[in-house]
């Protein structure tokens, strides 16, 4: 048995050779796509993306003869110098020579580089495969739905609104077809035919006759009966709401170091990779605060510090109001991840867990906390030391709130933690005990 594969490729593409060579190239590609998702945004890492790679990374391993050592057999063309049988000597210095980029004549540096651009497919598959997280884009979070209207075919009561005309027309058609009803211009040769007899004339009686039937028959068959009407019938659906909003909130204040603000905007950016790939729009908010809380755009929520006091209700006052304004829970998914070193006013607690309860958690899909420390603490998992904010927020996780909390302190840490809060329930519950 021969099976032949007439599928075809993607558009100007050759899909097993790309897969062939993205598989060849695959650990100088991740290296790549490490080095680009630290100089990319958060909502430009899942787009297409170009990756530079050294040409010594797409070389395939052949063999070959030494040139400076053994027999070669050539065909030469005929020449004045040498016949058959003569033997021609190496040039000097023949023991084998490099070639460009392997210190030839162009130098160390001569060969340039190798550039192809990668699918966002393509992208992600290799950023999540290098995060340890192939399932990733396979775990499913709820999924808020909102009725719905679709077609549901025909029925033969409804609203005038939705008669289905040339539904009803067909049927009207197919009923007089099948009752023979006479047809107008039947009736009219007959008129016709009846006009131009004089009177008197012994066929008029017969074609009185008959065209009397014929409209009698025509009365009792109307051209469209109640039996004929269709009305198009819609019948209500869940439909999934496919958009989502991520809220970043971190605080700024002068305790948190770029190390901590580089470990919230890693695990920013896998969640906003794991959101697209489950939702076709998703809008990122950034909220950052001291004892006072702004909405800002990506560059002033990683670049700038200020200092002052550390205020957490501030930040969840913000997020009250934006989705007061501009993002209804009926119509839209929300997440919500918040980054901070721990430290809050004592007396602020009480007034972030009301907020959480009574307004963010009802009106959130997820809501996870990352408490980020020094790079020399202790590791994931073990805290230390129980800072204010994490005391607030365990005490609404251990009431049963919707609230998934975890520390982190170093780079490695941020994949499998982002991996236990996004994971299956059972998953995390393990992970908790």
């Amino acid at each position: 048995m021969h099976i032949v594969d007439r599928r075809l490729n993607p558009g100007g593409k050759s899909l097993p050779n790309r897969q062939r060579f993205l598989r060849r190239v695959k650990d100088v590609a991740q290296r790549a796509v490490r080095e680009s998702a630290r100089e990319k945004d958060i909502k430009d890492l899942g787009k297409d993306g170009r990756v530079t790679v050294p040409a010594d990374g797409v070389r395939e391993p052949r063999f070959s003869r030494q040139p400076g050592t053994g027999l070669q057999d050539h065909i030469l063309p005929g020449n004045k110098t040498y016949v058959e049988g003569d033997t021609i000597e190496r040039p000097p210095g023949s023991g084998g020579g490099r070639g460009a980029g392997e210190g030839g004549e162009g130098g160390e540096n001569s060969e340039d580089a190798f550039r192809f651009v990668l699918t966002r497919e393509e992208f992600l598959e290799l950023f999540l495969e290098d995060l340890e997280l192939p399932d990733l884009a396979k775990r499913r979070l709820a999924v808020v739905e909102t009725e719905g209207l679709r077609r549901a075919g025909y029925t033969v009561t409804g609203s005038p609104a939705n008669l289905a005309l040339t539904r009803t027309l067909r049927n009207s058609m197919s009923r007089r077809i099948a009752l023979k009803r006479p047809k107008p211009d039947e009736v009219a040769a007959l008129e016709a035919r009846l006009e131009a007899l004089p009177e008197g004339h012994p066929e008029r009686a017969d074609l009185e006759q008959a065209l009397f039937r014929l409209r009698e028959r025509a009365k009792r068959i109307p051209y469209v009966d109640p039996i004929d009407l269709r009305f198009r019938r819609f019948e209500p659906y869940p439909r999934p709401i496919a958009q989502a909003v991520m809220f970043c909130l971190m605080d700024v204040s002068g305790s948190m170091t770029e190390h901590m603000k580089d470990l919230a905007k890693r695990f920013y950016i896998l969640l906003h990779i794991f959101l697209t790939r489950r939702y076709r729009h998703v809008e990122i908010v950034f909220i950052r605060h001291t004892d006072r809380a702004t909405e800002v755009d990506e560059e002033t929520f990683f670049g700038s510090r200020e200092t002052g006091g550390t205020l957490v209700s501030s930040a969840l006052v913000e997020m009250k109001r934006v989705i007061a304004e501009r993002y209804d829970p009926n119509d839209w998914n929300i997440y919500a991840a918040q980054a901070s070193d721990g430290d809050n006013v004592s007396s602020d607690g009480p007034t972030s867990t009301e907020l959480l309860r009574s307004h963010i958690l009802p009106a959130c899909q997820h809501f996870a906390y990352l408490e980020v420390g020094d790079e020399n603490g202790p590791r994931a998992g073990f805290v230390e030391h129980r800072t204010t904010l994490w005391r607030t927020y365990e005490a609404i996780a251990k009431a049963g709130g919707p609230i998934a909390m975890r520390k982190v302190n170093h780079r490695r840490e941020i994949y499998p933690v982002f991996r236990e809060l996004f994971g299956r329930k059972e998953g995390r519950a393990e992970a908790e005990a």
